[in-house]
């Protein structure tokens, strides 16, 4: 139920009697001038009221009078079939010949009877050759090739026309001026026919620039070679001169032709060749300077190359360094913690844990949103203090669970001697201050025994002596 086929939408003739046409995204690849050709013969292949579906960049451009839009945001529009189209056949609708007219009107019907009936075989050609449109009986002069079908005119000339149609054709397209090829024999023997050919290049409309329209007309007979009786010895002669002579001038416009032709052609290869010859030069400058620009480049990747290995071995002591600056802070035992000029976490020592609940992630925090056992409230201030008047500070502070530590507050320095933050120390003296306390407990019942006994208190070197 589903056929497959390779199509020429241009060339090869259309479907025909299709509900739906699905044409979506191959417009935007083409010409304008072929895009307003391929609509015509979109609306010929559909049905009454048919259905094309063009792609989401495309539209119906000005064909207008072909299809209205059903809906332009689908790009969904229905075949228009009025009158005026009627009877028009898709390359007419192509070069816009003028539609029927109204009965009615006599005028115009008679004159176009008379067009039909009167008017000479012609064929509207594109710049390659491409027959376009038809109009009246060209059978006598055009005949179908051999093979797959080709509508190319000079494919289609009958003997005796093709070459001198080539010719003709190349030269109004170059020259944009009329050309009338006459005295053209047209088949042999007893077919042989004379033929003239007009050929009018087209400048307008701009749909139809690069186009030609091209006439056929027929010789009158009189001056055709004599077919019926028996001719006479002198008439032959006279009948073999007049062909030869017509040949000889026929060949010698072509020669004449074909050497002006070949005279283009070498001033353009010659114009060409001094093109390519200059092209190549630049090339060749640019190589050279392709090949500068390459040997500077490799200069400069060997330099980054060894700046490269100066920084591997720079960042190789760096990370040796700061091993060695982890293990000593780890291996004393003393809690450190690093904040920057913000009072945020920037580095702290293992044994800081025991006092901030400190974790890895936590680097780049406020010291003031992590959780402390410091029973050191106004701790942000005087770090913040010592970072601004960069003198250090000394508390000995306790901790929720009893123990205690000797913090020092110093600042940052950096290489260059600027404050860049603070550094806390939290040595724990929690030993020292038990025997503190019982010492002072101890002073504290010996005065008073002594003072029960009413004995004179010792000297002040007695009770130093008696604290040590």
């Amino acid at each position: 139920m589903i056929v497959f086929a390779p199509q020429n939408m241009v060339m090869d003739p259309p479907f025909t009697r299709l509900d739906v046409l699905s044409c979506r995204n191959v417009l935007i690849y083409l010409t304008a001038k072929l895009q307003r050709a391929l609509l015509p013969i979109f609306h010929h292949s559909l049905i009454a009221d048919g259905v094309l579906l063009l792609g989401n960049a495309e539209s119906i451009g000005g064909a207008t009078d072909l299809f209205e839009s059903i809906d332009s945001k689908l790009r969904l529009f229905r075949k228009i079939d009025h009158e005026g189209l009627k009877g028009r056949g898709v390359l007419a609708a192509l070069v816009g010949v003028t539609p029927p007219v109204p009965a009615s009107d006599l005028q115009g019907l008679t004159e176009q009877l008379l067009f039909r009936r009167y008017s000479p075989p012609a064929v509207l050609v594109g710049e390659q050759g491409d027959i376009l449109y038809v109009s009246g009986r060209t059978g006598k002069y055009l005949e179908p090739a051999a093979g797959k079908a080709n509508w190319n005119v000079f494919a289609m000339a009958r003997e005796g026309l093709n070459h001198a149609l080539t010719e003709g054709v190349r030269r109004a397209q170059r020259t944009m001026a009329p050309v009338t090829v006459s005295d053209i024999t047209m088949g042999t023997g007893e077919h042989a026919a004379m033929v003239q050919i007009d050929i009018q290049p087209l400048a307008t409309p701009e749909s139809l620039r690069g186009c030609a329209l091209v006439i056929f007309h027929d010789v009158a007979a009189s001056v055709l070679p004599r077919s019926r009786g028996k001719p006479s010895s002198l008439d032959d002669d006279v009948e073999s001169q007049t062909i030869h002579a017509r040949d000889t001038a026929q060949l010698r416009d072509e020669l004449f032709q074909s050497r002006s032709d070949s005279q283009r052609l070498r001033e353009e290869l010659r114009s060409t060749s001094e093109e390519w010859q200059s092209t190549n030069e630049e090339l060749q400058s640019t190589n050279e300077e392709l090949t500068t620009s390459k040997e500077e480049v490799q200069s400069m990747n060997e330099e980054l190359q060894t700046v490269n290995h100066e920084l591997q071995a720079k960042l190789d002591d760096l990370n040796s360094a700061s091993s060695d600056m982890r293990n000593l802070l780890d291996s004393t035992s003393i809690a450190t913690l690093f904040l920057d000029k913000s009072l945020l976490v920037r580095r702290f020592t293992v044994s800081t844990a025991g006092i901030f609940r400190l974790k890895t992630g936590d680097v780049g925090r406020p010291i003031t949103d992590i959780t402390s056992m410091l029973d050191f409230p106004d701790m942000t201030t005087v770090a913040d203090t010592v970072m601004h008047t960069l003198v250090s500070v000394e508390r000995d502070i306790a901790t929720t669970d009893g123990r205690w530590f000797a913090i020092r507050i110093l600042p940052y320095r950096t290489h260059d001697d600027r404050a860049d933050g603070v550094v806390l120390t939290f040595s724990d003296i929690t030993r020292a201050k038990a025997l503190e306390n019982e010492l002072r407990e101890t002073r504290a019942a010996l005065e008073v025994r002594l003072v029960e006994q009413s004995v004179t208190p010792p000297s002040r070197d007695v009770r130093d002596e008696a604290h040590q």
